[in-house]
């Protein structure tokens, strides 16, 4: 029964961070779509659902067999940004993917870095919104650890499996989902490391 619980967390999750990328396609500007961005990871700290990119943050805390619930959580999210991408091809809304082309074509070196650096902020946001002692600053860390990924053009392993169910999966999409994914992990750990650890013993 937990391990449904948490997959039907992570689709809906994947469905939250689909909603921000869809703000962010249709916006129009790059400024005020990184801003309408903010919604998805927003709603997921609400309701405390399961994201893949701000669970990984926490690995260092958990048992190995941890890495079997992130397995859960990926392929949960990756359920639900597909769904949500499929349905939004049925509609009216004009979709501009031509941005996406980029991502499928960037290098991996160049994904896995991007991906280090988007997950680097998301911790910041996730952290931030959670042990912030100020409600203010709760509500500020998600708005400028989100907003500045996405203004900056890092890559966010989630966002991406809804970009990519947009555009169109391909061998080459999946290698580079993959390549975003690990760095998202790296990013996520050293967040982690950086500011828990080692900002914590400096006090």
């Amino acid at each position: 029964m937990k391990t449904f619980k948490v997959f039907v967390s992570a689709i809906f999750a994947g469905i939250c961070i689909s909603f921000g990328g869809t703000a962010f396609i249709l916006s129009g500007n790059k400024i005020a779509g990184a801003l309408f961005f903010v919604i998805g990871l927003f709603v997921i700290c609400t309701y405390g659902a399961h994201l893949f990119t701000g669970k990984v943050c926490y690995s260092l805390e958990q048992k190995p067999s941890f890495i079997g619930t992130l397995v859960l959580i990926w392929v949960g999210n990756f359920v639900g940004a597909f769904i949500f991408a499929t349905g939004l091809k049925c509609t009216r809304l004009e979709m501009d993917t031509s941005f996406i082309e980029a991502k499928v074509n960037d290098g991996y070196l160049s994904l896995f870095i991007l991906g280090i650096l988007c997950n680097f902020l998301i911790f910041i946001a996730v952290d931030g919104f959670a042990n912030n002692p100020h409600e203010l600053g709760k509500y500020l860390s998600l708005f400028f650890g989100v907003s500045v990924f996405v203004l900056c053009g890092f890559e966010h392993s989630v966002a991406d499996m809804f970009y990519f169910s947009l555009y169109g999966w391909s061998c080459k999409a999946f290698i580079a989902e993959l390549f975003i994914t690990a760095g998202n992990v790296v990013g996520g750990l050293l967040g982690y490391i950086g500011f828990r650890k080692a900002v914590q013993a400096l006090k």
